[in-house]
C-alpha cells in the first residue's frame, strides 16, 4: 500500500566519501533512509505527553488505577490509528491533542473496558471527518458522556441509529433481509432496554430529543418505504409493458438479468435495485485481457442508460391490493430472521418520538463500528 506524507521531517544519510573531477554533479542515494510525518513510536511519545498534563488531578491512590486505565486505552487506540491510512498525522493537530487528554480524562473515569474501544473510534472519526464543524462538536461532546451514558442506553442508542442509517445494498430481497439479519445480530449484543428510562438518560446527556407529539412509523411501515424496490408491484411477465422493459434495456445495452423475478409475487418481474436512488451507484463489470491475464473493470453507467432504467419504473404496474400482500409476504420474511423479529417487537413499542442529536449519532455509530469494523463511516 503506497501512503501519502505530507512535505517535511528529517533526511538521514550514511556518510560516505565522495570524489568527483571538475564540473561534475554529485549525487549520494545508497542506503538513504527518509523520515517523514510521525510514525507510531512518536504517536506514543505524544500520547504520553498529553498524559502528564493529567497527573497532577489525582492523588497518589487514584493515581495507579487512572494509569492502569490510560495505559489500557493507549492500547486500544494507536493499533486503530496506525491502521487508518494517514491517521497518525492528527497526533501533531492542535486540535486533536487538546479532544485526545479529553478521551485520556474520560478513559481515566471509566471502569469499563468496552468504552476504551468506544473512544478509540470516535478519535478516528475526529480523523475522518474533523473538518465538519458540526461532527467535530458532536464528537468532543460525545467523548465526554462515554463514561456517563449507561450500558443499556448506549445499545439502545446504537440500534435506533442504525435502523434509520444502514439499508442493504443488494437488490436481491432474500440475500438484503439475511444482511440486515446478520447485522443486527451483532448490534444487539445484549438485552435492548424497556420502558423509558434509557431516554430519558440519553436526553438528560443530549444525545437525543424526546417529543411528546407523534410517534414512530411501526417497522412494517418503515422499512417497505426505504426498500421500496423490495415492495413494488413491478412489471406482469410476459405482458405488453414486459417485452417493452427487455426492449429499453436492450437498446440501452444493459443486460436483460437487470430484471429478476419478483419472489414476493413470482407471477411479476422487478428491477433487481432496493429504490431508484440506487441508481446512481449502478456499474457494469466488464472484462478486458492484458498480457494474456483477464481483469474484470466497473465501468458506471451513461446517463442515457440511467434515464433508460428510470423509464423502466413508469412501465410498473399500480395495483394497492397487490402491493399490500407484498408488504405482508415481506413481513413474513423478516419475521424467519430472529435478530430482525427482535428488532421489530422492540422498535414497535418504543412508542415514542425520538430524535438523535450530533452527539448521538456520533456516539451510536462509534458503537456500532466497534461492533462491526466493516461499516461504512458517517458521512
Amino acid at each position: 500500500m503506497l501512503r501519502k506524507f505530507k512535505l517535511g521531517g528529517t533526511i538521514m544519510t550514511n556518510k560516505q566519501n565522495q570524489k568527483a573531477g571538475d564540473n561534475s554533479q554529485q549525487l549520494q542515494a545508497d542506503k538513504m533512509v527518509v523520515i517523514v510525518g510521525i510514525d507510531e513510536k512518536r504517536a506514543r511519545e505524544i500520547y504520553q505527553e498529553m498524559n502528564l498534563q493529567l497527573r497532577n488531578d489525582y492523588s497518589q491512590e487514584a493515581l495507579t488505577i487512572a494509569n492502569a486505565r490510560v495505559t489500557e486505552f493507549e492500547n486500544r487506540l494507536l493499533p486503530k490509528m496506525e491502521a487508518v491510512d494517514g491517521a497518525l498525522e492528527a497526533f501533531a493537530d492542535p486540535s486533536f491533542q487538546l479532544l485526545l487528554v479529553e478521551a485520556q480524562k474520560t478513559a481515566a473515569s471509566t471502569e469499563r473496558p468496552v468504552d476504551y474501544d468506544l473512544l478509540a473510534e470516535l478519535l478516528i472519526h475526529r480523523f475522518q471527518k474533523g473538518e465538519n464543524r458540526f461532527i467535530r462538536a458532536g464528537i468532543s461532546r460525545a467523548v465526554e458522556i462515554v463514561d456517563e451514558i449507561s450500558d443499556e442506553s448506549l445499545l439502545g442508542l446504537t440500534v435506533f441509529h442504525s435502523v434509520s442509517y444502514f439499508f442493504p445494498a443488494s437488490g436481491d430481497i432474500h440475500q438484503g433481509l439475511n444482511v440486515l439479519n446478520d447485522l443486527f445480530g451483532k448490534l444487539i449484543y445484549n438485552k435492548l432496554p424497556t420502558g423509558t428510562e434509557w431516554l430519558d438518560h440519553l436526553d438528560i446527556l443530549d444525545a437525543v430529543r424526546i417529543s411528546s407529539f407523534g410517534g414512530l412509523k411501526k417497522i412494517e411501515q418503515y422499512y417497505p418505504g426505504m426498500l421500496n424496490g423490495y415492495i413494488d408491484v413491478g412489471i406482469e411477465k410476459e405482458s405488453e409493458n414486459y417485452k417493452k422493459a427487455n426492449e429499453i434495456l436492450t437498446g440501452a445495452r444493459l443486460p436483460l438479468s437487470i430484471m429478476v423475478d419478483h419472489v414476493l409475487n413470482p407471477t411479476f418481474s422487478r428491477l433487481i435495485l432496493t429504490n431508484k436512488n440506487q441508481i446512481d451507484s449502478i456499474t457494469l463489470q466488464q472484462q478486458i485481457t492484458i498480457s494474456g491475464q483477464t481483469f474484470t473493470v466497473p465501468i458506471p453507467l451513461t446517463e442515457e442508460q440511467k434515464k433508460a432504467i428510470l423509464s423502466i419504473y413508469d412501465l410498473y404496474k399500480e395495483d394497492a391490493a397487490i402491493k399490500q400482500q407484498n408488504i405482508k409476504t415481506f413481513m413474513d420474511e423478516w419475521d424467519k430472521r430472529p435478530n430482525l423479529k427482535t428488532l421489530k417487537e422492540w422498535w414497535d413499542n418504543i412508542g415514542t418520538s425520538v430524535q438523535l442529536t450530533s452527539v448521538g449519532k456520533v456516539l451510536a455509530h462509534s458503537n456500532a463500528q466497534r461492533c462491526d469494523k466493516n461499516l461504512p463511516p458517517l458521512t
